[in-house]
């Protein structure tokens, strides 16, 4: 196989996981958390490594779309507080800082969201709303998406296009109009 070959089986067979493992979310789920994004004060996010980045992403596109989103751990973070939710991303639900700020989000009263792919890890016992991304793990559960790519890109990637996803299903469930979302993009640029 030449290279192009070999981009062309990458980019099918990637595609392919997404849209399996996307395919698996749990849709009541995932129309809950948009429920509590949308009755929360604001909305705060946290994970680390490539789900960070993954999840920094969703928290600009909930900027976007007029909520208060912030990511754990910027400059300009406000405090947590009652009435707010973190949202945890963390495939294994293992992830040590993610999982010592979820311990004291909980410990104020604050709702908590887990996105990941084991639902029985440690931050289960601190989660109101699992949202399952069921994709490979080193756990290797029975009912995991399979993939070629190395490590975990697949969560991550999953992770990001759900984040879309919801920002979409936000967008219809508000009403809002596409062109009206300008005024929320930075401008500085």
């Amino acid at each position: 196989m030449d290279t192009a070959e070999i981009f062309n089986h990458v980019r099918k067979t990637t595609m392919a996981e997404i849209e399996d493992a996307i395919g698996k979310i749990d849709a009541k789920m995932a129309a809950e958390l948009v429920s509590e994004i949308l009755r929360s004060r604001k909305v705060f996010c946290v994970g680390v490594g490539r789900v960070m980045l993954a999840l920094q992403a969703f928290t600009k596109r909930l900027a976007h779309l007029g909520i208060d989103a912030h990511f754990v751990g910027e400059i300009t973070e406000p405090a947590i507080k009652l009435g707010d939710l973190l949202i945890v991303g963390s495939g294994s639900g293992e992830s040590l800082f993610p999982l010592t700020i979820a311990k004291k989000a909980k410990s104020l009263g604050v709702n908590i969201a887990h996105i990941g792919s084991n639902p029985n890890g440690s931050m289960a016992q601190y989660s109101d709303i699992m949202i399952r991304i069921p994709v490979r793990t080193k756990l290797a559960l029975a009912d995991e998406v399979n993939s070629e790519q190395p490590m975990t890109s697949l969560f991550e990637q999953s992770l990001l296009v759900l984040g879309d996803i919801i920002a979409q299903v936000i967008i219809k469930e508000k009403g809002l109009d596409m062109r009206s979302l300008w005024l929320f993009h930075a401008n500085l640029e």
